[in-house]
């Protein structure tokens, strides 16, 4: 837990750092194609539902997986427009005990309340993994499918103009349209840095 707690005070230290290299590139080369990196800590198969709902069943003593995450400039075209203008995403959470990882693409919504930093969070798209679609050793999942559902939800706040902080709960599974099904869901912080 100390290791945890040490992981997230230098991710929240670093927090600053782009806020004051942004200063330095301006316009930033990557302005409007990304608008955003993440960087996450997660407890890895916290519970194996999609929604994020039985708090009390989840087991969250395996914080052993880091996340990365590009999120780009939602397209300025009439169809991200009509569905409220989600921002694409590429990202991947990998597991550093040994267990399974994906790799993950999706469409990101994200709705302030109201007048204040905080916001809500909530990713659609497909994963693939690294682990087993049957007969999984002890300790990983059984996926069933090599491709899989993607789903995350959360809420974040704002901490600077260019620095956002997320709790997310993350979901792949298949739906039950392969052999097996075992839903893996992580728990964890995202942080991000705006250009």
């Amino acid at each position: 837990m100390r290791n945890v707690l040490v992981a997230i005070a230098v991710f929240a230290g670093i927090a600053t750092a782009p806020a004051q290299a942004n200063d330095l590139l301006s316009p930033h080369p990557l302005a409007g194609v990304v608008d955003e990196f993440r960087i996450g800590l997660h407890a890895h198969r916290v519970h194996h539902a999609a929604l994020p709902f039985l708090v009390h069943e989840w087991n969250l003593g395996d914080v052993e997986d880091v996340s990365f995450d590009v999120l780009f400039t939602s397209p300025d075209i009439d169809a991200f427009r009509w569905i409220g203008a989600p921002r694409p995403e590429i990202g991947t959470t990998i597991s550093f005990a040994g267990r399974d990882s994906l790799v993950h693409a999706n469409l990101t919504w994200q709705l302030p309340i109201f007048d204040t930093p905080i916001y809500l969070e909530a990713g659609l798209g497909a994963a693939i993994h690294d682990g087993a679609l049957t007969g999984a050793a002890p300790g990983r999942q059984n996926f069933g499918c090599r491709v899989n559902f993607y789903e995350r939800w959360g809420v974040g706040v704002n901490m600077s103009e260019n620095a956002t902080a997320t709790l997310t709960y993350e979901h792949t599974s298949n739906n039950g349209w392969c052999a097996a099904n075992d839903g893996l869901s992580n728990f964890g912080l995202r942080l991000g840095w705006k250009f």
